[in-house]
């Protein structure tokens, strides 16, 4: 059959997935609708990913993209399934993390009558999503989903949602023989890297280089720009090296110039409680894909208010958004690359005369912070300390261990007390919004994007209990992750916000006991329960050999708290255990 020939034959949903296959998909995340797009699909190429929910199944599109460096794909049926899209594509949007969500529409022949489930779904996702679009004939699905990917993985990446009417899918396009067949193939990103002015690229090498106190602190952008090797060079130029949340693992932690995670929880037991002098102090201060976040300059009360600040960003609006900075618009990658290469160019001895001091100082400071953590926490206690579950997990891992925290507590004992082992070893961590119960899907879409590396989910059972039903998807889709579930019967940071701020709790920051391995039993999956400290690195080995999708419910101490700065010295947390 010829390609005319075939493409008279496509129906609409054909022409979809054959778009979405040259964009490189092979995955979809969705339920049963858009039917006839799903129907399609295997024809080419495509395997749909089933979720339960369609909150969930956004954010294991994030974090798909996140871990392949692809476009993700989600689809979603019109009306209250699209509205469950919505948290998922805000974090998304928040995150810079490119997603295109197709949600079925209804019939063109019904729009604005009361159709089942209508609803104005381009002033639904106006605020979460970078371009909306309602295909309007078939003959250009190939357009609008090329302007999709487009919009999604280009400048700054994020969600972009495409409606495709359900008539429009069964319909067959009317193309023109002379109509020329796109083949382009826009599912990677950064889509079209940028360079920073090179002007202002020489501006920041001369600050940094006649800098007393320089010092990098690194975001998520690192990840999405992929710009370790560019990192790491400065680094070996001497240059320390700190990160946000979001930027973890962006360089190796281990590296004698790594400062480590910096933000709002550098107090005492924290791995940088040591080192908040390294920001407080630092003359030059170089961002890079950094948002500089309440939460990452603790409430911008970190980030020296002297310094000279350097900001490099793919989205110019970031660029100074909090800290009056030289611009650097553009790609992280070629900008930290032409950097680097611009330092050489300059006289650096001076740095290179403070690397040892620097190094000393570093081992200094995490010696000390071992020296507080034998002081200020019972590593043997039961219930068990976080601290510990954290340990376990952090001698479990390699370098290509993927390890996902869901939001709240989960994400901070991750940021805090496991350990980057490489540049580009991913933390996935929902910070865009912080939305709880994204760890679980979190991990599914990391799994799906990355099958053979181990897949580590910590989560409370405040974040667990809004997601369970996931088990059941993982144990069909064959998605083995391995689920640590702090069960410590409250929702941790509120009761414990709520105590430092007004010395007393509200009612529902407490649960009844819940056994998530029962749950994970119930779903067909292995489920341990783990009330002793030394039970815990068998049942992490045991999973991670057994390849079964798997839940470990610690029982942990609920007076445990993470080393955040603002409750430091409130003696409303140190209340008797109930």
């Amino acid at each position: 059959m010829s390609e005319m020939s075939e493409r008279a034959n496509m129906t609409g949903a054909h022409a979809l997935a054959a778009a979405l296959h040259r964009h490189g998909v092979r995955d979809v995340f969705g339920q049963s609708i858009p039917s006839a797009l799903f129907l399609a699909a295997p024809h080419h190429g495509i395997r749909q990913i089933g979720y339960r929910t369609e909150n969930a199944g956004a954010a294991m599109a994030d974090a798909y993209a996140r871990i392949s460096g692809r476009v993700a794909v989600v689809a979603a049926q019109n009306g209250p399934a699209a509205t469950l899209l919505v948290p998922g594509l805000a974090e998304a949007l928040k995150a810079s993390i490119p997603v295109v969500a197709i949600v079925q529409d209804v019939h063109r022949n019904f729009t604005d009558r009361n159709a089942f489930q209508e609803l104005d779904h381009l002033a639904l996702f106006a605020g979460v999503a970078k371009w909306v679009r309602r295909v309007a004939v078939a003959e250009r699905i190939d357009d609008y989903v090329d302007m999709a990917f487009a919009a999604a993985a280009s400048g700054r990446p994020g969600p972009a949602v495409l409606l495709v009417p359900l008539d429009l899918l069964d319909e067959r396009p009317d193309f023109e023989a002379a109509a020329p067949r796109r083949s382009a193939s826009l599912g990677t990103y950064p889509l079209d890297r940028t360079l920073a002015d090179p002007a202002r690229i020489a501006e920041a090498a001369d600050l940094i280089a006649g800098a007393r106190r320089p010092l990098v602190i690194a975001g998520g952008g690192v990840h999405s720009s992929g710009a370790y090797p560019e990192l790491a060079a400065l680094q070996t130029l001497g240059l320390p090296v700190a990160t946000t949340v979001m930027g973890k693992g962006a360089v190796a932690e281990t590296d004698p110039l790594s400062v480590g995670v910096v933000g709002y929880f550098m107090a005492p037991r924290a791995r940088s409680s040591h080192l908040r002098t390294l920001v407080t102090e630092a003359d030059v201060v170089l961002l890079v894909g950094n948002r500089t976040n309440q939460n990452g300059t603790d409430s911008w009360s970190l980030y020296p208010a002297g310094a000279r600040f350097i900001h490099l960003d793919v989205d110019g609006g970031e660029v100074g958004r909090n800290y009056e900075a030289l611009r650097l618009v553009g790609d992280a990658k070629l900008t930290l690359a032409a950097l680097a290469e611009a330092l050489r160019q300059r006289d650096l001895s001076e740095l290179e005369g403070r690397r040892a001091a620097l190094a000393d100082v570093i081992v200094r400071a995490r010696e000390a912070q071992v020296g507080d953590m034998a002081r200020l926490v019972d590593m043997e206690a039961a219930p068990i300390r976080p601290e510990r579950i954290m340990a376990e997990i952090d001698a479990a891992t390699t370098p290509e261990t993927v390890v996902v925290a869901d939001a709240s507590y989960a994400s901070i004992w991750v940021a805090n007390f496991l350990t980057a082992r490489r540049a580009g070893q991913r933390f996935l961590t929902p910070r865009g919004i912080a939305g709880l119960g994204w760890g679980l899907p979190f991990a599914l879409g990391a799994k799906a994007a990355r099958p053979d590396a181990p897949v580590i989910c910590v989560t409370g059972d405040g974040g667990f209990g809004h997601v369970w039903s996931e088990l059941e998807t993982a144990r069909r889709m064959r998605l083995p992750v391995i689920v640590v579930v702090l069960n410590n019967q409250i929702l941790g940071y509120q009761k414990h916000a709520e105590l430092s701020l007004f010395g007393d709790f509200t009612d529902v920051c407490d649960f009844e006991a819940v056994d998530h391995a029962a749950i994970a039993r119930a779903c067909g999956c292995v489920g341990t329960r783990v009330e002793r400290p030394e039970d815990l690195a068998p049942a992490l080995r045991d999973a991670l050999a057994g390849g079964d999708v798997s839940v470990i419910d610690v029982i942990t101490d609920q007076r445990a708290y993470p080393p955040i700065t603002s409750f430091e010295g409130k003696d409303a947390l140190a209340y008797s255990r109930r």
